[in-house]
């Protein structure tokens, strides 16, 4: 290979270099269709616990329909049909039994533009908590607020203005309020759409160190275009491509010795 390729390359951080936990999301032969469109082709993946892991690939290769199977946001989608398993924790979420509204509590979602409720930032965090019975008294719901807002590394900066609005907060800082809000009814795993492309580096910056201390209670599955922030913050990656899935794998063998070429064509940058 070229010196310029190797340069071109990603590094991955010590942190993406730790081992993962056991599988917390197992997907097996997953096709999702829009209408005709085949757009997803039968995905197998393992998401361990308490990891992240980051999908990369091309824009339209699927990263983000696959994030979106996983807390059945496709629903919404009347053309889309999704066929094949996906479990969490050995439980089928496609069973016509599993409630819906239980799954999206256990798998929040942070999407790619900052998008809090037009309501306080108190307010913001407090929605989920309160409609899913989560607290038994202001006093608790407070608690869970300021919690929340700690986890989010937010805390400091807002704790002195709780009632002003949530859209008056700067971009990054609207971000992780909503990562707050994720995290307030208490999930198992957190998507994130690619979470950053909005904001500036700073704000970036303050975003991947809260992802890597959040992976410590959480599984998070992140969509990104960008190879360093899945070199810096995941520790196992899955290359997409054309609705499938490439190769999968440690972060640090896929960033630096991928099996298929399509994926060391991909990250070096000969395609994307």
């Amino acid at each position: 290979m070229d010196a310029t390729a190797t340069a071109a390359r990603p590094k991955p951080t010590a942190s993406a270099t730790l081992p993962a936990g056991d599988p917390k999301i197992v997907a097996k032969d997953v096709n999702v269709y829009y209408a005709e469109k085949h757009a997803l082709k039968n995905v197998s993946l393992d998401i361990p616990e308490r990891a992240v892991m980051a999908f990369i690939g091309p824009s339209g290769c699927g990263k983000s329909t696959f994030l979106r199977c996983i807390n059945r946001m496709n629903d919404t989608i009347a053309s889309c049909r999704v066929v094949g398993s996906i479990k969490i924790d050995d439980q089928d979420i496609y069973d016509p039994s599993l409630d819906v509204v239980q799954l999206r509590a256990r798998v929040g979602m942070v999407f790619q533009k900052p998008n809090p409720f037009p309501k306080s930032i108190y307010e913001n965090i407090a929605y989920g908590p309160r409609i899913h019975g989560l607290a038994r008294s202001k006093a608790e719901l407070d608690e869970i607020v300021e919690q929340a807002l700690r986890k989010a590394s937010l805390w400091n900066e807002v704790k002195d203005r709780l009632q002003d609005t949530g859209t008056g907060l700067s971009g990054g800082q609207q971000q992780r309020l909503c990562i707050a809000r994720a995290i307030a009814v208490s999930p198992e795993v957190i998507l994130m759409d690619e979470p950053c492309s909005a904001l500036d580096p700073i704000a970036t910056a303050k975003i991947e160190e809260l992802i890597d201390e959040l992976r410590q209670n959480f599984t998070i599955v992140i969509v990104t275009h960008s190879m360093q922030q899945a070199a810096r913050v995941s520790q196992r990656t899955a290359f997409f491509h054309l609705g499938v899935i490439v190769e999968t794998g440690p972060t640090e063998r896929i960033f630096t010795s991928p099996n298929d070429k399509r994926t060391q064509d991909y990250i070096t940058g000969r395609f994307g």
